[in-house]
């Protein structure tokens, strides 16, 4: 056995990084299953228009409590259990499953299929270059943050002011920053495993936040093309 796999303080055997990463790509998938066949049963069923019929305001209660999930998952995930975990990681990708039922209405089936295609690639690109590059990814945090920061913002204004061509813009700047967020969020896999390593409880839980953290990569990277894609179709 590999020395460095065996911890003699705790005397249990510690998880490969290769094994780790694993974990948590297949905690975001089983995330990513779970948000798209609620979308679709959603869709099918007509379920997403008796909510939206019968729930007053039923597009801010869903947005406030995904807010609400992230929150308390990202905030309290040293003190919270690990079952606790990854209910609100489920829950969270359910929520973001009945809001995204509407786009299997609002869009073409081909559109839906080639954004999400298209998705796949430049994630899985992304997240390779994270996982092997031996460059730092961490100094580009306050970049990034500040660039979410502006999508936010403008993204906001949109809502209020006509911005027309500036929304392209906008949508490829967005895959621009949500690209950069899939290496950065994949490199940071390995922080947590060296940082946790000696803590198995704690380690499985920061895998479910950096699950969650690609997740959310994952599906406004999606967004964003899905946008470009409509938009180039009409």
């Amino acid at each position: 056995m590999n020395e460095n796999q065996f911890d003699f303080d705790s005397g249990y055997v510690r998880e490969t990084l290769g094994s780790y990463t694993n974990r948590t790509f297949f905690w975001m998938f089983l995330g990513l299953l779970t948000t798209f066949g609620v979308a679709w049963f959603g869709a099918r069923s007509g379920l997403v228009w008796q909510m939206l019929y019968s729930i007053p305001m039923i597009q801010i209660v869903l947005l406030v409590a995904q807010l609400a999930v992230v929150l308390v998952l990202s905030a309290r995930v040293h003190k919270i259990q690990v079952g606790t975990a990854y209910t609100l990681f489920f829950a969270y990708s359910i929520l973001t499953g009945v809001t995204f039922s509407a786009i299997f209405l609002a869009y073409d089936l081909g559109t839906v299929l080639l954004a999400f295609g298209m998705t796949a690639l430049y994630f899985g690109g992304m997240a390779l270059y994270g996982h092997f590059t031996k460059t730092d990814l961490s100094r580009m945090r306050p970049i990034l943050m500040g660039g979410l920061i502006c999508l936010i913002v403008f993204g906001l204004l949109s809502l209020f002011l006509p911005i027309g061509a500036f929304d392209r813009l906008l949508c490829l700047a967005g895959v621009g920053i949500f690209m950069a967020f899939t290496a950065y969020d994949t490199q940071k896999i390995k922080a947590f495993y060296n940082y946790y390593s000696g803590y198995p409880e704690m380690l499985e839980k920061a895998s479910i936040l950096a699950a969650l953290e690609l997740y959310l990569d994952f599906i406004n990277l999606f967004l964003y093309l899905l946008r470009i894609f409509a938009k180039n179709r009409d």
